[in-house]
């Protein structure tokens, strides 16, 4: 069980039109509909926001971050970023729209309010063309996606059921 207070939030990002951009969106839809989460967890759908949700991320415990991440990888590949890797990873860029994020988590460092953890789950995007549907390849990745982001979870004390 987590320490009383604290506070875990799964942001999946991405656009939902443009193909396997749609995976980190997808991935915390999954996480909702096939997980039993606590109050103390809260999922949120960024899709491509930015600033405004800097209310919903400050002071979190724990940020989970699910997106698509182009890391020179085989497409379809699931890539795992924390601790000292992820400030580096938001200076590369590796998501195709990471813009509003690494602003929104500068302002709250500005602040004094940064997620005291963040971790990253991303999948290598086969194509990021305009369209609603995503590949295969990638949309048989998105429940893997949920699963580490419930592992996580589970790993720092959230009580997470599969439903």
């Amino acid at each position: 069980m987590p320490e009383s207070g604290m506070r875990a939030v799964v942001l999946g990002i991405g656009n939902t039109i443009l193909s396997d951009e749609a995976a980190g969106v997808r991935a915390a839809e999954a996480l909702e509909q096939g997980w039993l989460l606590p109050p103390e967890v809260q999922v949120i759908d960024g899709g491509t926001s930015g600033m405004e949700m800097i209310e919903d991320l400050e002071s979190a415990d724990l940020l989970i971050v699910l997106d698509v991440v182009k890391a020179g990888k085989a497409p379809g590949t699931l890539v795992r970023i924390a601790g000292d890797a992820v400030p580096k990873f938001f200076r590369r860029k590796l998501s195709p729209h990471q813009i509003g994020l690494p602003d929104v988590l500068a302002s709250l460092e500005l602040l004094g309010t940064m997620p005291g953890e963040i971790i990253v789950h991303g999948v290598e995007p086969v194509s990021l063309e305009l369209g609603t549907e995503m590949t295969q390849t990638v949309a048989a990745a998105v429940p893997l996606l949920a699963q580490q982001a419930a592992a996580d979870l589970l790993a720092h004390g959230f009580a997470v059921r599969g439903k």
